[in-house]
């Protein structure tokens, strides 16, 4: 299956309240979030590399019980934000960190806005602009009906000043408040770096990636019309904390530094086109990361037998690295050799360093294309497996219908495609489909529960 995009309109709505959120750098706007689709990024291999990453943090900053998510999008941008319980990481800051301690920090930043609860009063501080902005336009309009009352136009033309400056006024409050939760963010993150024995320069050298790229595009920004401070500014509040740590001079272990720069390897064959990696790793051409991205470019773009060759040279290389193995699945699968596919994507699961439903619903996937009878049941039990973990990919319920309808099961094939179209927001698609799959499931069942749920569900904002 490897690396996948998706999206859902759950993650769009998340998109969208993230207007309310804290991030790293600037929100999109709610305009900017509706006029387009979010794809989401589902791999194995990054999510794992990325809780990794995160796990320490949360920890740290007393959120592991929280139920937090990382979600990671696929746009070139460096950037992450928090919306609700959920990190957004953008793949174009995966791409552009040279080493972990950098996307360290910025979960760590962003780790710093959920425990300080700044949504919620961000939420707060809408709210009081919002009222702000209302008085002063309510003021502005009894100053002009009062000036046409009594002919007096300068008076009337005040009244429009009044509303404009008013509105300014709350516009500006908001963005100096939210600068200051980013500066509190900031130090919260240096703790929490602290904590796990980490050091900050990772952070200080994403804002001075950032300062530097504004410098490059010439850009004369207005302090006070931002939401963040500038790169400059936050290099200089946070570079004596970073140097009066005792971890200051810490190192991101070797094996971590590996599966760094794999990850970034995969993303760039991926998302930024074949000769993407090449620029990434040009003084390490012959390493690991290169081989890696080349295999995949190889299997996206050119033969399966030579994009084959060069997997076997990697699981050669790394016989326990269980993404390999993954690669090989997906390139058999893709030759026609769908068995000796299922095989490698067993292989992955085992050596997975945790249970991964991305994994599971791959594996059904290699089952359900052998054609065999007792593999596609089995390629049922493991897609409805892997997707009891990972709810919300969309892709696998395809498959999964697919399996069902191949045993006969056409119940909980026509269920399976209700969960699809309601993980893709086509409630209505889904409610159709759900009603046809009740008239064929046994009452009082949990799937037929689950059936009636999708009926009954309402659109968020909807009556």
């Amino acid at each position: 299956m490897s690396t996948t995009f998706v999206f859902t309109a759950r993650f769009l709505h998340t998109l969208v309240a993230a207007l309310v959120s804290a991030s790293l750098l600037i929100v999109p706007s709610v305009a900017h979030a509706q006029q387009r689709s979010v794809p989401i990024v589902r791999d194995a291999e990054i999510e794992t590399l990325v809780a990794d990453y995160a796990n320490p943090i949360l920890n740290a900053a007393g959120l592991s019980r929280s139920g937090i998510d990382i979600v990671l999008v696929n746009d070139h941008d460096f950037n992450a934000f928090v919306a609700g319980r959920r990190i957004f990481i953008h793949t174009g800051a995966l791409l552009a960190a040279e080493t972990p301690n950098e996307i360290i920090g910025v979960i760590a930043h962003e780790a710093g806005h959920i425990a300080g609860g700044h949504q919620h009063r961000l939420r707060e501080q809408l709210a009081r602009a919002k009222t702000m902005a209302i008085v002063a336009t309510l003021l502005g309009i009894g100053a002009g009906v009062a000036g046409a009352a009594n002919d007096m136009g300068g008076l009337a033309s005040a009244g429009a000043g009044i509303a404009a400056g008013g509105t300014e006024a709350a516009r500006r409050n908001l963005l100096g408040y939210q600068r200051t939760e980013e500066i509190t963010a900031d130090r919260s993150a240096l703790t929490y770096l602290e904590r796990t024995h980490q050091s900050g320069r990772g952070m200080l050298r994403t804002f001075e990636r950032l300062a530097g790229n504004m410098a490059l595009s010439g850009v004369n920004v207005d302090p006070y019309q931002i939401s963040h401070p500038l790169p400059h500014e936050r290099i200089a509040n946070l570079q004596a904390l970073v140097e009066e740590s005792p971890y200051r001079d810490s190192k991101d272990p070797p094996e971590l530094v590996l599966r760094h720069d794999l990850m970034r390897a995969k993303l760039a064959a991926y998302t930024a086109g074949p000769n993407a990696a090449a620029r990434l790793f040009r003084n390490d051409p012959g390493g690991l990361p290169m081989r890696y991205a080349d295999a995949i470019s190889t299997y996206l773009r050119g033969s399966p037998r030579d994009a084959l060759a060069k997997a076997d040279q990697l699981v050669a290389a790394q016989p326990r690295d269980p993404y390999f193995h993954e690669l090989r699945g997906d390139i058999l699968v893709k030759a026609n050799r769908p068995r000796e596919g299922a095989d490698a994507y067993a292989q992955a699961i085992r050596l997975s360093p945790a249970p991964s439903g991305l994994l599971q619903v791959g594996y059904g996937q290699a089952l359900l294309a052998t054609g065999q009878p007792d593999l596609v049941r089995k390629a049922a039990s493991e897609l409805q497996s892997g997707l009891s973990r990972e709810p919300e990919f969309v892709n696998g319920y395809r498959y999964l219908a697919q399996a069902y309808g191949r045993i006969g099961d056409i119940g909980a094939a026509e269920l399976a495609t209700a969960e699809e179209n309601f993980h893709s927001g086509k409630y209505r698609e889904a409610r159709a489909f759900a009603a046809r799959a009740q008239t064929k499931l046994k009452q009082g069942t949990p799937e037929w529960r689950r059936a009636q749920d999708i009926i009954e569900f309402r659109e968020p904002g909807r009556d």
